[in-house]
């Protein structure tokens, strides 16, 4: 691993390759082994470069010095060394062979936008899906009220009920909550009584502090051991909002009541608890835990026809620079890919997520899941197509997406963060872009979409005192350009702000055998399109250029989205989102 912030430690780049020769094992998870190994590329080396800290973070400037190593690591390897950082950029365009980085926020902010750089302008984006496994865990009640919830755990014996028993409630005579009022979190055996504790299930709550690593899983867990307890129930603080909680592992039976943007599945479980209490008449002090449960587990996956599906805690479109949809005319999200409940390799001695300290696989939701999906796609492509820019490579993906789930139905985007599965519709182009990757369609796209690094620049050179910033970032001085987002020849079309009549340009290249295809389009709402020519043959290697024409039948400031199909008689087909944002029928010079 390569560390950017010490470069004097370091004569030269170190980095760690990983190789594998033969069929890996299944993983293995708290003992229990898991087949959920999908595919694996071999005798494959991985250039591994750190630039951010969970510490304190970082700045783009550091990203950008990862690149710009892992740029000189590849040039080295072909003993052609630069001495100058503004021959950096042009070294860029044919350095690494793949970058995959996670730069995408894992909350989207309020309002319209969701972030804007020009870095984000010029790489392919995906935002995170759910597929079709998931891992599911649930508590019933004495009174037979069945809760959902989260733990890669096991189960009680058989549906056995437990005595459950707040850690509020064992409290040993010299704790109180005055003096620990974290002592409800189950950090320190010592605090609690065993005799009230041992063969019960323990209910501890989950607050801020384990999402923060003060108080984790893990040592919980080690409490509910040391004091022979049967099981651990830990419910969510309703401060917690908006978490992304991953299953955790847990080696005995256990669940997190994850739900607190839902008071009610709390209140229900509480409610119980509390009512369930015998308490001494005078005194109030209590002489019997009522309450039982048992705990069904959750190591065995479920699975889903309705996947995939966009994530609530995914950022979406579009990319405007200010509330005037300034420079907004690139499609963001680019694509959608795995990136919940991801199970992947994991260093035992890794220190980010302490529950899964010790283990060599652990289960992970975010940006930093999907990303590594769609390297390793444009990974093959490139394999196949070792002439491909990144642009070209980005279009494979993008023109052969699926826009439909596993069951036939459209991919669905959940909208909100209390019962997601309840508050979805379909996705649209700002919530999926060009739709789910297709690795197998991917490396026969049939047509691309290609864009040099010069197109990119000229874009970004065109944003209004962007110049400074293309600087810092390229080391390249800005020209004269006016080029818009819209002229760049990317698999998409966005109009942030359709003015009456705007015609627009894509040239598509013929990467396979000569084919036919026929055009076809489904107009946003509130814009007629046309497109010239409506079928077209193209032989092999040959450019063809498609005309666009979009013209406002209405005044209106709501987002539409349409799409146009490229089928060919051979069988490729090639799908091309366009969204248009702000429409004026009329020349509206008030902005």
């Amino acid at each position: 691993m390569r560390n950017i912030f010490e470069r004097d430690k370091y004569k030269t780049p170190i980095t760690k390759k990983f190789y594998t020769k033969a069929k890996p094992p299944p993983p293995i998870l708290i003992g229990t082994s898991r087949n959920i190994t999908n595919a694996l590329q071999t005798q494959q080396s991985i250039a591994v470069y750190k630039a951010l800290y969970k510490s304190f973070g970082g700045f783009a400037a550091d990203v950008v010095a990862a690149i710009d190593q892992s740029v000189l690591l590849k040039f080295s390897a072909k003993r052609r060394l630069f001495r100058r950082l503004n021959d950096m950029p042009k070294a860029a365009q044919d350095g690494v062979d793949i970058v995959s980085l996670s730069i995408t926020p894992n909350r989207r902010p309020p309002g319209i936008a969701t972030f804007f750089n020009p870095i984000d302008m010029a790489l392919l984006s995906a935002v995170k899906a759910a597929h079709d496994r998931a891992y599911s865990n649930s508590i019933v009640l004495g009174n037979n009220v069945t809760i959902p919830g989260v733990g890669l755990a096991p189960g009680t014996h058989r549906g056995r009920m437990y005595t459950l028993v707040s850690a509020l409630h064992a409290l040993n005579n010299d704790t109180t909550i005055a003096n620990d009022m974290y002592v409800g979190e189950c950090q320190d055996s010592s605090s609690l009584k065993q005799d009230l504790v041992q063969g019960n299930l323990l209910i501890c709550s989950y607050s801020i502090r384990f999402v923060l690593g003060l108080s984790t899983i893990k040592q919980a867990l080690q409490t509910a051991k040391n004091l022979s307890a049967a099981g651990v129930v830990f419910y969510m603080d309703p401060f917690v909002i908006g978490f992304q909680l991953n299953p955790i592992p847990m080696k005995m039976p256990g669940i997190i009541i994850s739900s607190p943007d839902d008071s009610k599945v709390l209140h229900i479980f509480l409610q119980y608890y509390n009512h369930s209490l015998e308490r001494h008449g005078s005194t109030k002090e209590i002489v019997k835990f009522g309450a039982a449960a048992s705990i069904s587990g959750g190591l065995k996956p479920n699975y889903s026809n309705s996947a995939p599906k966009v994530m609530y805690y995914s950022a979406r479109g579009p990319d405007p620079e200010d509330s005037f949809l300034d420079d907004a005319d690139i499609m963001k999200p680019n694509l959608v890919a795995p990136g919940n409940f991801i199970w992947a390799a994991w260093s035992s001695l890794g220190t980010d997520s302490v529950e899964f300290l010790g283990e060599n696989f652990a289960m992970m939701s975010g940006t930093s899941m999907a990303a590594p999906h769609v390297s390793g796609l444009a990974a093959l492509i490139k394999q196949k197509f070792p002439k491909f820019s990144p642009s070209a490579i980005g279009s494979a993906l993008s023109t052969t997406a699926s826009l439909y789930n596993r069951n036939g139905g459209p991919i669905m985007a959940q909208r909100a963060y209390a019962n997601p599965d309840l508050n979805q519709s379909p996705a649209t182009p700002f919530d999926m872009g060009s739709g789910f990757v297709n690795a197998t369609a991917a490396l026969d796209p049939g047509l691309i979409f290609d864009a040099s690094y010069d197109d990119y620049m000229s874009f970004l050179c065109g944003i209004n005192g962007s110049a400074p910033m293309v600087l810092n970032y390229t080391g390249e001085m800005c020209g004269v350009s006016t080029m818009n987002g819209t002229d760049i020849n990317l698999p998409s079309i966005t109009i942030a702000r359709l003015e009456q009549t705007r015609t627009v340009q894509r040239r598509v290249t013929n990467v396979d055998r000569n084919e036919t295809y026929i055009v076809g389009w489904s107009a946003p709402y509130g814009v007629s399109v046309n497109v010239v020519p409506t079928h077209f043959f193209i032989a092999c290697g040959e450019t063809q250029t498609l005309t666009v024409t979009l013209s406002a039948t209405m005044n209106s400031t709501a987002a539409s989205f349409g799409r146009i199909g490229l089928v060919g008689k051979g069988g490729h087909i090639v799908n091309i989102p366009v969204a248009v944002i702000f429409k004026a029928k009329y020349n509206n010079t008030n902005r």
